[in-house]
């Protein structure tokens, strides 16, 4: 699609009104609000499921390459924000030990022959947090920030051509389209730093939709510490960073900025009025309040819609303002037909990462305490909301070395890594066994993570040793980051589909 092409989209698509898209939003949500207490959205087990993102790469020099739309829909992945995107997701399987090896075999079965595909044209794919290295020949500032102005309508250059993506960047809702990280400064007229990150998304679906709020109440009390093992974005690309003293840069390094960037690019301005999009979400007390917080959420881009064939097309409106309900965890209400309806939890805040193993190993970590812990009424719930949110914003800067409270199954408090994780991993294991695991299987799924903790090793510990260790020798930052990535994806290619980050670390 042309540039005018994409204008003119995009102007029709600013065309909708706005009033008249709420209303029927809000008619929709009462609807659904029906359907969940007659047990529509009730399932007999729960399912988890994952969305997976990754970012191509040159095959020889690892700088960021775009990748051919036709040629990523001939390798079946679909197209996300940026043209170097790309995203898979799991088929939704029963929480038992052959839904969670379907779940690991579906992204082998998926990645290895898209690998290979791609290999012919010079391209591999990376799971990662954040890249670094940007296409041969540009800066990573002119290629997020290259856009056109077309009769009034900002066209980022580098983005996929879906009239969504480029329609946020011309509504009324002040996104600030900036980064806001330390030693990091940049100003974009569109969405497209959002691009510098890629994550994976575990869903856990809830057997009984009305009991939502209870077990979302207990993955916001687990988001910091869950998201403190998975850290894996400490640094940008080099000529993103401003004029400061490189050792200054390395201690300065959150160990998770892909919920900086999101926040900080498509939320307001700090002295904007104007309610975040991008946040750690509240309690419900109800399935009904998560309802109404998504139909009372600012709508970026309201749209004419029509009914489809689908179940939930009669909740269309709905369903797309969900579509930018952006917070780290998230609850979804969705079906294609009646039978398959469901309400699940979707966990946002964790990046991409270095293998298959290590991703299926957070899936079965947070199914695993999703089972346990309302079963077990388990008193963390009784954790202060503000307690929660603390924690995961301790998470992101200092990741296995945050302060996170938590509370014990005997009703202590603690600060203690060891004591936490020692609890959080046996209340998954647990979880994993009640859904008919083997002890041993229940095991071999948490076991990456648990020597995560053991070792004081995460992959965003793990860059940023290589880069502070480099940086000490007196290597420039921009050499020492980039050496860094080339390890990282060296590493991975070896181990993405055969092994685990723990495998780095022998």
């Amino acid at each position: 699609m042309s540039a005018s092409e994409l204008a003119d989209a995009v102007a029709d698509a600013l065309a909708a009104d706005g009033d008249a898209f709420r209303r029927r939003a809000t008619e929709e949500a009462r609807r659904l609000k029906a359907e969940i207490q007659s047990g529509t959205f009730d399932n007999t087990e729960a399912l988890v499921g994952m969305e997976l993102e990754l970012y191509a790469v040159d095959d020889q020099t690892d700088a960021l390459r775009r990748v051919p739309r036709q040629l990523l829909e001939l390798i079946g992945f679909e197209a996300e924000l940026g043209l170097h995107n790309a995203e898979m997701q799991t088929s939704p399987q029963p929480l038992n030990s052959h839904g969670l090896v379907a779940q690991r075999n579906e992204l082998k079965a998926s990645l290895l022959p898209a690998q290979q595909r791609l290999e012919r044209e010079g391209i591999r794919l990376v799971a990662d947090g954040m890249w670094t290295v940007p296409p041969n020949g540009e800066t990573a500032r002119d290629y997020l920030c290259d856009a056109v102005e077309q009769d009034g309508v900002w066209i980022a250059a580098n983005m996929s051509d879906a009239v969504r993506y480029h329609t946020m960047a011309n509504t009324d809702y002040p996104s600030a389209f900036e980064l806001d990280a330390p030693h990091v400064s940049l100003e974009a007229t569109t969405v497209m730093p959002e691009s510098l990150i890629t994550s994976i998304q575990p869903h856990y679906q809830i057997p009984h939709a009305p009991d939502l709020p209870e077990y979302f109440s207990y993955a916001l009390r687990i988001a910091g510490p869950v998201l403190a093992l998975g850290v894996n974005a400490p640094f940008f690309p080099p000529d993103l960073y401003d004029d400061a003293p490189d050792a200054d840069i390395v201690a300065d390094a959150h160990m998770e900025n892909r919920v900086g960037v999101f926040e900080s690019v498509l939320n307001p301005p700090e002295d904007d009025p104007t309610p975040p999009k991008v946040c750690f979400p509240p309690d419900f007390d109800t399935v009904e309040d998560a309802v109404d917080d998504i139909v009372a959420d600012d709508t970026i881009v309201p749209t004419d819609l029509q009914s489809g064939t689908r179940f939930d097309d009669d909740f269309v409106h709905f369903r797309h303002k969900h579509g930018s309900y952006w917070r780290w965890v998230r609850p979804v209400f969705e079906g294609a037909t009646r039978s398959a309806a469901n309400a699940r939890i979707e966990f946002r805040p964790l990046p991409a990462q270095p293998t298959v193993d290590d991703a299926i190993a957070f899936e079965a970590l947070f199914a695993g305490l999703m089972e346990t812990l309302p079963r077990l009424e388990h008193p963390v719930q009784s954790l202060e909301w503000e307690t929660a949110k603390e924690n995961f914003y301790a998470a992101t800067r200092e990741g296995l070395r945050a302060d996170m409270e938590w509370i014990t199954v005997d009703g202590a408090t603690t600060t203690a890594t060891d004591e936490l994780y020692g609890e959080l991993f046996e209340l998954a294991r647990e979880g994993l066994e009640q859904r008919g695991l083997s002890a041993e299987e229940a095991h071999q799924y948490i076991r990456p993570l648990r020597e995560r903790v053991d070792r004081r090793r995460t992959p965003a510990r793990w860059k940023h040793d290589y880069v502070r260790r480099r940086v000490e020798e007196r290597v420039p930052l921009g050499e020492a980051i980039w050496g860094m990535q080339s390890t990282y994806i060296h590493r991975q290619r070896e181990t993405m589909l055969d092994g685990s980050f723990v495998d780095w670390l022998e």
